[in-house]
């Protein structure tokens, strides 16, 4: 039975990925490497992504020699330079004509106030601008690699805040990092159901993902102790989170790309190896989504602007 401590390795026993080929973004380290190594283990061809090119190209090293597959390459992917993503996406493109798993796991958590190259919050374009115009990007390959699977990695603490369209920047109202945080991580969401709106009748699912609580993970670099301390009050609990294992981590991402029943059902959240449910009472150690955060409405809005943003139309399905 699965469980919210089964492993990615579990979640795949038994299965032969052959026949995939998956591009994971953030793989350097944590969750983004741990779910590359479990998908080559199995035999599926992966790319890894990163914006260290030596780092990337090490890793697609180790994962290979320890998986026994050698189909396994890597990409440089600046993610807070639309600049650099574009270059990144013809890359892949020259790379792989064709593909059906696309993982956006790279993010950043709870930094200092920083900028990417275009001057947006850097939180939210590292975590959700720089993998909007990636995935656009590169949904041509998957369609042409279809049927295909889009997951975005978002967090329980998309319900620290929903997205505030009169200033996601901060350009006029006081930066909060963890505010920020929520609003990138309720991106992601938004992100997910404007997109399947777009690309579930032509043969591509795209869902959301909460990996839960790791500490095993680089994401928490920025944390300070008075952060730690913050999360256990949040959390809801006498105890603080419940936090999983690097492998437990991942397991929630590889079920989203192999069910067979994600082959059909999308615009989810999924958590703990299952499909969330909305729960408007949640405090953030518990389960369940804000229903804000997959808002077909807000969706729509948060992809006209993105558009707006990173300059570029895209439309498929008879959907702008």
């Amino acid at each position: 039975m699965i469980d919210r401590h089964a492993t990615a390795e579990e979640i795949l026993e038994g299965l032969d990925l052959t026949g995939m080929r998956a591009l994971v973004t953030g793989a350097a380290t944590g969750l983004g490497r741990e779910t590359a190594r479990t998908l080559a283990a199995r035999g599926a061809a992966i790319t890894v992504a990163g914006r260290d090119a030596g780092r990337m190209r090490t890793v697609a090293a180790e994962l290979s020699s320890l998986s026994g597959n050698d189909r396994i390459d890597w990409l440089e992917l600046d993610l807070a330079s639309l600049d650099a993503v574009r270059a990144a996406a013809a890359r892949y493109r020259d790379m792989h004509g064709q593909f059906n798993v696309l993982i956006n796991n790279a993010g950043v958590m709870a930094c200092p106030l920083a900028r990417s190259a275009e001057g947006h919050e850097m939180q939210f374009a590292a975590c959700h601008l720089g993998h909007f115009l990636f995935t656009c990007l590169l949904v041509p390959a998957l369609l042409e690699g279809a049927p295909a699977r889009v997951i975005n990695l978002t967090s329980a603490g998309h319900k620290l805040a929903d997205v505030d369209f009169d200033d996601i920047d901060y350009m006029r109202r006081p930066y909060d990092k963890w505010q920020a945080y929520g609003q990138a991580k309720t991106a992601n969401m938004l992100f997910s159901v404007a997109l399947q709106r777009r690309l579930g009748a032509l043969g591509v699912t795209v869902n959301a993902v909460h990996p839960g609580a790791i500490l095993e993970t680089g994401l928490g670099r920025h944390l300070q102790p008075e952060d730690y301390r913050l999360l256990a009050i949040r959390s809801g609990t006498d105890r603080g989170y419940d936090f999983k294992s690097l492998g437990a981590g991942a397991a929630t991402t590889v079920w989203a790309a192999t069910a067979p029943q994600f082959a059909a059902q999308a615009g989810l959240y999924l958590e703990d190896c299952s499909v969330g449910v909305v729960n408007e009472d949640v405090v953030a150690g518990e389960g369940g989504y804000r229903p804000y955060a997959l808002d077909a409405a807000a969706g729509e809005r948060l992809w006209a602007l993105s558009q707006e943003w990173v300059g570029e139309h895209f439309g498929w399905g008879g959907h702008a």
